[in-house]
């Protein structure tokens, strides 16, 4: 078997934390490809390294001395180094570190320094070839990530290495500058040298034991999900559930690897499986609960709206035209709603106000701000009657009041709307029914 595997940030805080890996990968020789996050935080009080070259990289834009900035993060990899008995020197990355700074680089350089140098000193601890991330993975000048270019490069260069770290994180633009996918990108890196190398499995190592069925700042110890496809991941994650980054899917998914999710700190539980699509039902209808806050709805009636052809499009370019995304649209047949993120469109209302009366000349508009919106996700769902019916149950013995409700036509999830403040209550209501009712 072939095996890439992905340590976050807390997995490698410490020369403690590093020796933990050291003992995870040496134990099963098919964990050939390894990459690592930067250093997170080894305590509550402590800061992430990323943060910390973030805070030395805007001293250095400002024009401002920040050598003690990047001192202190020198002595974070120095402690690893002496930690684990290492002779690695890192003096000479760090004189170019303080020279592409002073240069004004860039941002992303900054943020991916910690992967890289987090990257030399696993390789050295392991044995294994260090292989920059900059070398193999890479953007289009646009800054969109380039997968084809990618994947031809990466495979050609890891055919000939049998055992490799890949700094996460991180690739190149055409020019050589350093681009970084969003925050959380290592695991998306993972994914890529998973679908480059043609892995029979993508290790995720974080602090966690796997997916949990809801948030677990909501629902005290929820039951772990062993296995989930990636059509509900996607939408778990997409809803807020943040163990693994949601753009990890795209890679792997169209290779049909499987993504075990694996805590570092508890090296023998299963953990959560993710897979393309799989025969076992799930141990209940739902398959996880997911949600966030901050929304608004806006609501468009109009008689006779559903006769009336180009409607909804005239309606949607009136967001278009603000820049302004949606995320849901449910609708009747004299009514239209638009679910969009508070936070975006409470600036630009009145501009889309305008337009879509200009554009559509409704009989009223109405605004609600202060919503929530709550996945309920399944497979299960599809062969299960009465989910609904059981989840407006539930919502209404708990005096909650659904504002909305939103099911696509795969019945793999569905979406529904409450106020801000009932968004807790909703989740245990939710839980409470499908899960612990079951147990």
């Amino acid at each position: 078997m072939k095996k890439v595997v992905k340590f976050g940030g807390s997995s490698l805080a410490s020369a403690e934390q590093f020796k933990k890996v050291g003992d995870i990968i040496r134990s099963d020789k098919d964990r050939r490809y390894v990459i690592p996050s930067a250093p997170g935080k080894r305590d509550s009080s402590d800061r992430k390294v990323t943060d910390m070259l973030y805070h030395a990289y805007e001293l250095a834009e400002a024009d401002k001395d920040f050598s003690k900035a990047l001192s202190e993060i020198k002595s974070r990899y120095q402690e690893i180094i002496d930690g684990l008995g290492l002779k690695t020197d890192l003096s000479g990355e760090f004189k170019e570190i303080k020279k592409r700074f002073a240069e004004k680089a860039g941002s992303d350089y900054a943020a991916s320094r910690g992967e890289y140098l987090n990257g030399i000193l696993l390789a050295d601890y392991l044995g294994y070839e260090f292989v920059d991330a900059a070398s193999v993975i890479f953007f289009r000048e646009d800054g969109n990530y380039d997968a084809e270019k990618t994947n031809d490069i990466l495979r050609g260069k890891l055919s000939g290495i049998d055992r490799a770290v890949i700094p996460g994180f991180y690739g190149a633009k055409p020019d050589g500058s350093v681009k970084t996918f969003s925050r959380g990108g290592s695991d998306i890196t993972g994914s890529i040298v998973s679908r480059a190398v043609k892995a029979d499995v993508y290790e995720n190592w974080t602090d966690v034991s796997g997916f949990s069925v809801a948030d677990p700042r909501i629902i005290t110890n929820p039951e772990k999900i062993e296995m989930i496809t990636y059509t509900e991941l996607r939408e778990l994650a997409y809803m807020g559930a943040s163990v693994l980054h949601e753009d990890a899917i795209f890679p792997v998914r169209r290779e049909g690897i499987p993504i075990n999710i694996r805590n570092t700190n508890k090296p023998d539980d299963e953990g959560s499986w993710i897979v393309q699509s799989t025969g076992q039902k799930s141990r209940f209808v739902i398959t996880g609960i997911a949600g966030k806050k901050g929304f608004c709805s806006v609501n468009i009636e109009k008689d006779k709206m559903n006769s009336e052809v180009g409607f909804g499009r005239k309606v949607l370019q009136a967001f278009e035209d603000n820049e302004i995304s949606f995320e849901h649209m449910p609708s009747g047949i004299d009514t239209m709603t638009i679910i969009v993120h508070q936070d975006e469109f409470i600036e630009k209302e009145q501009r889309v106000v305008s337009e879509i009366n200009r554009l559509t000349h409704p009989d009223s508009i109405d605004i609600e701000s202060d919503l929530a919106l709550i996945a309920v996700v399944g497979r299960g769902m599809k062969s299960s009657k009465g989910t609904s019916g059981r989840i407006f149950s539930a919502l209404a013995h708990a005096n909650v009041n659904v504002k909305m409700i939103d099911q696509g036509s795969s019945e793999l999830n569905i979406i529904i709307g409450v106020k801000n403040e009932d968004f807790e209550n909703a989740i245990r209501a939710i839980y409470n029914i499908f899960v612990l009712a079951q147990l």
